[in-house]
């Protein structure tokens, strides 16, 4: 990067060349296992997330706590409590760790980190509580991207009466996307579409059984739903769907501040 930088002064490179070639060399090896890609944030507003399913305890620690070094940050998914706490015994002074440890999405920053507030605003709602842990996934990919959040959980059509006040609440909020999470049937992705004219992101979950077991349900009738604007995303998939409504709502806040301007 210091290369980089020192081309761009001499006149060596264009600033488009510059930021290209910025972009190339935000790959970081680790060992031989895993690549970090630091610059994804940089170039598509999306940071690192690291998946701790399918890997070793010692990997994603190692892996980790390059991020921490590199960054001063990392974002882990799909983490066991065995992950969890091998990283919080080898994290050094000066590094908080939080999320939600039950859904394995936690966060550790070092104390001089801090997330940059973009102005966009990202709904999460949930058709039932063991949609829950995938909820929180999106919710703190969100949250890490500079979005303010506003969930309200176990909302589902069962009880259709609860979705209302919460509903009526974001739409005042004008937020700019909408995640909604639900297994089952996934029919609260559908009715939400259907009376909002916010970009919803549809997260079917696999907390189904018997026909249509593993989330297959609710995938397929958020696929087959009538209401337009309604957009999904795979069964369980929580980071997807908070990505892409954050990428959402922070082009709209960038939107409002040019217009502010």
């Amino acid at each position: 990067m210091r290369k980089i930088l020192e081309m761009l002064i001499k006149g060596e490179i264009s600033i488009e060349e510059a930021e290209k070639l910025l972009k190339i060399s935000a790959i970081q090896e680790i060992e031989d296992f895993a690549k970090l890609d630091h610059g994804r944030e940089f170039r598509k507003g999306i940071p690192e997330i690291i998946l701790a399913e399918g890997k070793t305890t010692e990997e994603v620690v190692t892996i980790t706590l390059k991020a921490l070094e590199e960054v001063g940050r990392a974002i882990i998914s799909r983490a066991s409590t065995e992950k969890i706490e091998a990283i919080k015994n080898a994290l050094k002074p000066g590094f908080t760790l939080h999320g939600n440890e039950k859904a394995g999405t936690i966060v550790i920053k070092s104390d001089a980190f801090t997330t940059e507030m973009s102005g966009g605003m990202v709904g999460i709602l949930t058709a039932g509580t063991s949609d829950i842990p995938i909820a929180e996934e999106a919710k703190i990919v969100a949250q890490e991207m500079g979005c303010e959040i506003m969930t309200a959980y176990d909302v589902g059509v069962a009880g259709i009466h609860r979705l209302f006040p919460p509903l009526k609440e974001m739409i005042q909020k004008d937020m700019d996307a909408i995640v909604v999470v639900a297994g089952r049937e996934g029919a609260l992705a559908c009715v939400v579409g259907g009376l909002v004219d916010i970009p919803i992101i549809g997260v079917p979950t696999s907390a189904s059984w018997g026909l249509g077991e593993k989330g297959l349900s609710a995938l397929t009738s958020m696929l087959q739903a009538c209401p337009l604007g309604l957009t999904v995303v795979n069964i369980d998939g929580g980071v997807a769907g908070g990505t892409a409504a954050a990428l959402i709502a922070n082009r709209a806040a960038k939107a409002r501040k040019s217009a502010e301007r």
